[in-house]
């Protein structure tokens, strides 16, 4: 955030639980990205039992666009998203996961496509080339992600990519629940908003561990899924509304 003014032009928000060994790097690396722009970085922790809290407070005498909240129970990820989006003080929002994965040089170019589109263009997604991850992930993704795609018509091949950029009032429209995070695309287009998407990068995970696993997503996932579909079933647009 540029010293003097209280409202950033954009404001990053990185959920993060138990990533100790991640956050100090990343935070800088966030930082660097944005610098010379109105922004601020708003770490929120999940309820970490490891010493994610501490290596972030010792970083804000270092960042001063930096801010760190704590969830005193672990909430997920989605929780700690919207929080960081309640919290945040700019109009443009970018996330991105804590883990360090995700590059955040690849940032900026989301929020430039943002900004320089119309309004209705609600949400920038990235959607990750030559990812990292083990086989049995990329495979359990590439399915998931095509069976949702075709069932929620969204036009998303990568969901699951924590880099997005998105209009916070435009956000702050959609109904809550948890792991919206993974369905902003569909439920951004049920509101009457645009979406797009552009590549980004992806990085191996260097520290800490995946928090989610092939199973256990995929039954969460087929309940999220009939969830969505339902709120499309049930939604009525009328259009652009006009005061008389």
């Amino acid at each position: 955030m540029v010293p003097g003014n209280p409202q950033p032009d954009v404001s990053v928000v990185v959920p993060v639980h138990d990533e100790e060994g991640a956050v100090t790097g990343l935070a800088r690396e966030i930082a660097q990205a944005f610098r010379g722009r109105s922004f601020e970085i708003l770490f929120v922790d999940d309820g970490s039992r490891d010493g994610t809290r501490a290596a972030l407070a010792a970083l804000k005498a270092e960042i001063p666009e930096l801010r760190l909240l704590a969830h005193r129970a672990n909430a997920g990820q989605s929780r700690a998203i919207r929080s960081g989006v309640l919290a945040a003080r700019g109009e443009l929002i970018l996330t991105l996961d804590g883990d360090g994965q995700n590059d955040p040089a690849d940032g900026p170019a989301l929020v430039d496509a943002l900004v320089a589109a119309p309004a209705r263009l609600a949400l920038v997604g990235g959607r990750r080339v030559k990812r990292q991850d083990s086989l049995a992930k990329r495979i359990a993704s590439s399915l998931g992600n095509g069976a949702r795609k075709r069932l929620l018509a969204d036009g998303a091949d990568d969901t699951g990519c924590g880099l997005k950029a998105f209009r916070r009032d435009a956000f702050l429209r959609l109904p809550y629940f948890d792991h919206i995070h993974r369905y902003l695309p569909a439920l951004m287009l049920r509101e009457g908003y645009e979406v797009a998407f552009i590549p980004v990068s992806h990085r191996p995970r260097r520290t800490g561990r995946s928090k989610y696993g092939n199973l256990g997503r995929l039954w969460v996932s087929l309940s999220d899924l009939a969830g969505v579909l339902w709120l499309k079933r049930r939604s009525r647009n009328p259009g652009r509304v006009e005061e008389i």
